[in-house]
């Protein structure tokens, strides 16, 4: 993978927070695997020091585990994070594109406009293009609500979202599925522009019940280990 110069961030650890969060979202890094932090420097072109630095900040969102002796490793999955994060978006996401369909102004609309031309539904193991792609379209919806509160607790979700996203992707989905994810967005994008809050809260309850995220969540809570990584 070619690694863009790290002398265009603010900080090296700046630089080394994003590339290791693009590589744990991508699943280059897989959930439960060892993180050779040396090898994992020298990959992206940096000192040790900053990497840690990104570490640290990669841990309190939990996305990594470190422990006393600074060894690193990617965060597991688990059926509870996977349970909680379905009943934070089951309540948050509907309240967010109803706020939106009262709210949203031209700049929005042009915006949820924008993110939406050529969205897919995400294939079976997206690259993170793909991924970003589909957060642009939720964040552009959100972001309507104009929420400042609200937005930033759905931004935070969105990574570790991400990560159980891949998992449910892990299994082939069919057309259909597809189709319907595709019309979701459609149907979300319609209600938010003409105002319909009710309808675009509907829409997304429907979108959520039968998300990714929802069939990660039921998947670990039948086979609650069977679904992480060798770490070895």
């Amino acid at each position: 993978m070619s690694e863009p110069a790290a002398e265009l961030y603010t900080t090296k650890a700046d630089y080394a927070y994003l590339r290791v969060k693009e590589r744990i979202l991508s699943g280059e890094l897989p959930p439960g695997s060892v993180i050779a932090q040396a090898r994992l420097a020298r990959d992206i072109g940096i000192s040790t020091t900053p990497l840690r630095e990104a570490l640290r900040r990669l841990k309190s969102e939990g996305l990594v585990e470190l422990d006393a002796h600074r060894d690193a490793r990617v965060a597991p999955l688990a059926a509870e994070e996977a349970r909680d994060l379905l009943e934070m978006r089951r309540s948050l996401d509907p309240l967010a594109v109803a706020l939106a369909a009262e709210r949203r102004t031209k700049a929005d609309i042009a915006e949820m406009r924008a993110a939406a031309e050529g969205l897919k539904p995400l294939p079976g193991n997206p690259a993170y293009e793909h991924l970003v792609a589909h957060r642009r379209f939720h964040t552009a919806l959100y972001a309507a609500s104009h929420n400042d509160l609200l937005i930033q607790t759905l931004d935070s979700l969105w990574d570790k979202a991400d990560r159980y996203r891949r998992l449910a992707l892990e299994v082939e989905r069919g057309q259909q599925a597809r189709d319907r994810k595709a019309a979701e967005h459609e149907a979300l994008l319609e209600c938010v522009i003409v105002g319909d809050a009710d309808g675009a809260a509907t829409v997304m309850r429907e979108h959520i019940d039968t998300s990714l995220g929802a069939q990660a969540a039921w998947r670990l809570r039948k086979h609650p280990s069977g679904d992480q990584e060798d770490a070895s």
